[in-house]
């Protein structure tokens, strides 16, 4: 009698530890009970923010995996509009993450200052990141990283990254409508990785400067299928709202003036260096990064 229930003790340990595990992979949670696990737990199972944001604090403080404790935290802050708290925490706690966390916290960073309105740091840390391509730094040195989307993973190439950062460094700037600085690094953009959505921002600032012409002529790439993402349905929609916008200038005959921006000559240098070196270029001299005048008889319209 004894011995059967001992067997019926261990089925039903073996039961419930493998519903445990099954538990873990079903909510994506990692395995044990540790102050993460528990924050993760509230985070996903709970539907707990304010709970998961107290658990991720103690993870930290104890040392529990701070890399994934302070990223996920400040995510979840930001979910909860707390965004400035979740910048405060991060300046403050990444020096106990590791290397490697870094860039995916500088990311973190560029999302939290963009829902904050802060331009110039999102600017700024956008820059560093184009820094580190430069110096061959990015991706902790390999050509490729792995990135996750709605729980997908794919690779992404240090050429897909260059044009992602230097597109969010274009919308930054044209954000501060400065948009000589954003049709530059637009048009850079596009020589690396060219879709519809810049395509239809870079028009956007070449018909803010009232250069209806040159933003025409962009349109018309994207309604001939020249450009990936031409047939997404939200590029079509603002590609006829552009040109609606144009038709009373272009069909005046208006003629677009010249540029009027005044950039850097080493800014637009250390952009074609970045674009056109097959391997990472490095170098004491980082052109790419020189502050952009002040651009001179800006038209707005």
């Amino acid at each position: 009698m004894m011995k059967s229930n001992n067997i019926g003790c261990t089925k039903k340990g073996e039961k419930q530890q493998l519903l445990e595990s099954n538990y873990h992979v079903i909510h994506k949670l990692p395995p044990g009970d540790s102050p993460y696990v528990r924050a993760k737990y509230a985070q996903l199972v709970e539907k707990d923010p304010e709970g998961a944001i107290v658990l991720f604090w103690k993870a930290i403080n104890a040392g529990d995996r701070v890399d994934s404790a302070l990223k996920d935290m400040a995510v979840v802050m930001k979910q909860q509009d707390r965004a400035e708290e979740a910048i405060e925490a991060i300046k403050s706690f990444r020096d106990r993450c590791s290397k490697q966390a870094q860039e995916s916290l500088d990311n973190v960073l560029i999302d939290l200052y963009k829902k904050c309105g802060k331009l110039e740091e999102q600017i700024e840390l956008l820059k560093q990141k184009l820094r580190m391509i430069y110096q061959g730094e990015a991706f902790n040195g390999k050509p490729t990283k792995t990135a996750r989307s709605h729980g997908r993973k794919f690779q992404v190439t240090i050429k897909q990254e260059t044009s992602r950062i230097l597109g969010n460094l274009g919308w930054a700037y044209m954000q501060q409508t400065n948009y000589a600085a954003a049709e530059v690094v637009y048009r850079k953009a596009q020589q690396i990785d060219p879709d519809a959505n810049k395509a239809c921002n870079l028009s956007t600032c070449l018909l803010k400067q009232a250069r209806y012409v040159e933003a025409r002529s962009v349109l018309e790439d994207i309604l001939q299928g020249k450009i990936f993402g031409s047939d997404d349905p939200k590029s079509r929609i603002r590609v006829e709202e552009l040109l609606k916008e144009l038709e009373p200038f272009v069909s005046l005959g208006y003629t677009s003036p010249s540029p009027q921006w005044n950039l850097e000559d080493a800014f637009l240098e250390g952009l074609d260096q970045l674009i056109n070196q097959n391997a990472p270029f490095r170098s004491r001299r980082l052109p790419i990064f020189e502050e952009i005048s002040p651009c001179r008889d800006q038209l707005a319209c």
